[in-house]
């Protein structure tokens, strides 16, 4: 494996179990976290995407499947997605491998509740073609998320 990513610093610096899933990224792939799911051979339900959004002039993290877009509504009536040179700067992280974890500062994190249906989730581990497996409660304390509906209909 490459160099450690700040997200798998923060994890192992709070000792959850996780797995690390590498993939060689197709950079024609028209969305990372359907590729990490195809690639991965995990069902695309329980990939989830890390968003940056602006809520009321505040940025915050929202977490939802791949499959489903955030239902911006669900933030309030202020809420727009931030712009990916923002999120990049925020995060630390580029665009198709921005992790919930290990990002510049902690942020205001949601989670959509489907990832509690699962044993467990994947989101992406700081770069791309680098997913982590871990249990979608361990994500949720880790990043000290709302878990609440805000994902939107299938993409």
């Amino acid at each position: 494996m490459a160099a450690k990513t700040p997200a798998l610093v923060s994890l192992e610096r709070a000792s959850v179990a996780y797995r690390v899933h590498e993939y060689v990224h197709d950079p024609a792939a028209s969305s990372y976290g359907l590729e990490a799911a195809e690639k991965l051979g995990v069902e695309a339900p329980r990939v989830f995407k890390t968003l940056v959004v602006d809520v009321d002039g505040r940025p915050h993290v929202a977490i939802v499947p791949v499959t489903r877009d955030l239902d911006l509504r669900s933030l309030g009536k202020r809420a727009a997605m931030a712009k990916v040179a923002e999120a990049e700067r925020i995060t630390g992280y580029v665009t198709g491998g921005i992790s919930p974890l290990g990002q510049r500062r902690r942020l205001p994190t949601l989670v959509d509740e489907s990832a509690l249906a699962f044993e467990t989730i994947f989101v992406s581990g700081g770069r791309r073609g680098l997913e982590i497996e871990l249990a979608p409660e361990d994500l949720v304390a880790l990043t000290g998320a709302q878990v609440k509906a805000i994902a939107g209909p299938a993409s």
